[in-house]
């Protein structure tokens, strides 16, 4: 059956793993729509691991199309929700009609999925409170400190939340998310 999923980034989203859900949701015969700040083209990027780096790099990655803003995204609309990681959530969790969005998802029992830094958003809902949950393992505090508790998995599912450390966990991730959406 055909599900609407809402994937949320924006500028300095991790480019991989958002066209990489794009096309899997298409490829299970879901429809995937993008939200960001504004209707517009994206500037996505690059994160990867370097030898001698104590931390990931940043790349320019591809760019994409939001098809529409987060300020008109109606919950009711969608079957699920998708925060992508990258540096995008580090501000995508101050935009209060987004916050407002993961709580309506939440609230509806709707699936919430999050890779990454996306864990960073629905933190700053109030919705890992009580929850096992992963992400990027440099983000933990962060869910730890909201009431949540960090896995060490690639890919954890806590009732209607999916969440995943990086694009390195990809193929655990989807295979939980996609059973999930049937």
């Amino acid at each position: 059956m055909n599900k609407k999923i809402l994937i949320v980034t924006g500028d300095a989203g991790e480019g991989y793993e958002a066209w990489y859900a794009y096309h899997r949701f298409q490829e299970a015969g879901h429809t995937p729509v993008v939200a960001a700040p504004s209707k517009r083209r994206l500037h996505l990027v690059m994160h990867d691991f370097e030898p001698g780096w104590d931390t990931y790099v940043e790349r320019p990655g591809y760019t994409m199309e939001a098809d529409i803003a987060i300020d008109n995204v109606r919950a009711g609309d969608y079957d699920a929700l998708l925060i992508v990681g990258g540096r995008a959530p580090e501000y995508l969790r101050h935009n209060e009609r987004l916050i407002t969005l993961v709580r309506e998802f939440h609230a509806a029992g709707k699936w919430l999925f999050a890779i990454c830094h996306g864990i960073q958003v629905l933190v700053a809902a109030g919705v890992v409170k009580g929850r096992c949950v992963t992400c990027y393992e440099h983000v933990r505090y962060e869910v730890q400190m909201a009431g949540g508790t960090w896995d060490g998995k690639q890919a954890v599912r806590d009732g209607k939340m999916v969440t995943a450390q990086t694009w390195q966990s990809h193929p655990e991730f989807y295979r939980e998310v996609l059973g999930c959406l049937g």
